[in-house]
């Protein structure tokens, strides 16, 4: 009996592939093979269509396959396929280190006024987003000569051993604990602030964490994606700010996943008017290729010594060509489509569509976060806890009804949407009544036929 293209492939991953990667559950219908992709849509290998509400993790801002990055990559693998890192340039990695130059401090500075001098840029490439944050540790430690990093729980900065100290989750950490330097000292990511005593915890715990490590930086997501889509208080990033002027320590923001347009902005920290000192970034930068940056002040990743001849953070793959070609044309794509300002209008939509889950099931919705195009709903249990059990099932039924989704937070009990910025309003709406079917399934209850309707409601920002 011949082997469908599916089983074959899932059982070389199975006899071939490290058990801790993919999570095998065939006879449940997960996972599928991705075949190809285009747009806002993903096909298997048996043809299948689903509608991406992940984005591949935040990667295809402006659709998976957008012709312009993919021929830009294309160009460039034909012409030159790689360099030479550190040692022999090319000049698209130059190009690119203006271009985020130009995108982040560069275009802050000017927003604050001819009374402001404009401040440059400059970066550090890497593959992974967990290289650029290390990278910014690195460069903490250089420029403020202190080794400890304030971080926050609920946070995710990736797994390398230097991103592991700050990140805070024992499922990454506790198996590698006893090899960690552990500089990272966590403090509570605040969210709904109730009792307007929100800011005065907030100062209190860092100053805990500042008697305990000696803190040269302040790392933040400035809305927590993995987390569990949680958005936080206005004040937030301005009292991080104001903190870490106090304290001459170095404030990053990792926005590998909120950065190129997500929140309805270029960048999350738009939203606060916060400049940090590093920002790290990824995921969207390229589209599909692995590429990633640290881009900081110039006085600051100045702290760096020059060059001699061998560098004391590179890798081989630093600031490839072909990843280049395709962030510069990623960059060209969000703008020439106006995708961050898409996102804010979609806003409504993805607020919409979740309030509508929330008035159908009360009882069993937490909390609901929207910001642009990343939006989260947080199941309950009846006893209050968090339901990671719903979260899966209704993750595991819509699949089978062509929509990709995934849980986020600590227990997976969050309903993540971050589909690419270019999906269209009846999508969503298309998606909304297939998730809403898949819950009251799973709860056996019935929806009211005046509760389907989706209804507008007025746009927020953070």
């Amino acid at each position: 009996m011949s082997i469908r293209p599916k089983d074959s492939t899932l059982e070389m991953l199975r006899r071939y592939e490290s058990r801790n990667i993919t999570f095998l559950e065939p006879n449940a219908g997960w996972p599928i093979v991705w075949k190809r992709a285009k747009g806002c849509r993903v096909w298997d290998e048996a043809g299948r269509p689903y509608l991406d509400l992940t984005a591949a993790f935040g990667v295809a801002a402006a659709g998976h396959g957008n012709t312009a990055v993919v021929r830009a990559g294309q160009r460039q693998m034909g012409e030159l396929l790689h360099a030479m890192g550190d040692v022999h340039p090319h000049a698209l990695k130059a190009r690119l280190a203006r271009e985020l130059s130009r995108l982040t401090f560069e275009r802050w500075t000017r927003r604050r006024g001819a009374t402001t001098a404009v401040e440059t840029g400059k970066v550090i490439f890497g593959c992974s987003g967990f290289e650029a944050v290390e990278a910014a540790f690195k460069t903490a430690r250089l420029a403020t000569g202190k080794p400890g990093v304030i971080a926050f729980r609920g946070g995710y900065h990736g797994v390398g051993y230097g991103a592991l100290n700050a990140t805070e989750r024992s499922h990454f950490r506790e198996p590698f604990r006893d090899q960690l330097r552990e500089f990272g000292c966590f403090v509570d990511f605040p969210e709904a602030d109730t009792d307007g005593q929100g800011r005065y915890r907030l100062e209190a715990a860092l100053e805990a964490a500042a008697a305990a490590c000696d803190i040269g930086a302040v790392v933040v997501e400035p809305m927590q994606a993995r987390g569990g889509i949680r958005i936080p208080p206005p004040w937030f990033l301005p009292c991080l700010r104001q903190w870490a002027d106090q304290r001459s320590a170095l404030l990053i923001f990792d926005e590998i996943y909120t950065g190129f347009g997500r929140t309805g902005a270029w960048f999350a920290c738009e939203h606060s008017g916060v400049i940090p000192d590093l920002i790290c970034l990824g995921k969207a930068l390229t589209g599909g290729f692995p590429l990633s940056a640290c881009v900081g002040r110039a006085r600051v990743m100045d702290a760096w010594p020059p060059a001699m001849g061998e560098a004391i953070h590179t890798s081989t793959y630093l600031g490839h060509p072909v990843g280049c070609a395709m962030a510069l044309a990623q960059i060209s794509e969000l703008r020439r489509l106006a995708l961050p300002q898409r996102a804010a209008r979609l806003e409504t939509v993805l607020e919409s569509g979740l309030k509508s889950l929330q008035a159908q099931f009360p009882e069993r919705v937490s909390r609901v976060s929207v910001v642009g195009l990343m939006g989260g709903i947080a199941w309950r249990r009846a006893d209050g806890g968090p339901d990671t059990g719903l979260s899966v099932a209704i993750m595991q039924e819509v699949l089978r009804q062509g929509i990709l989704l995934l849980p986020e937070g600590e227990h997976s009990e969050v309903t993540g949407i971050t589909p690419p910025l270019t999906i269209t309003e009846a999508e969503l709406q298309r998606a909304f009544r297939k998730i809403a079917h898949a819950v009251s399934t799973h709860l056996q209850v019935s929806i009211p036929a005046k509760k389907r309707k989706l209804s507008r409601s007025p746009k927020k920002r953070p």
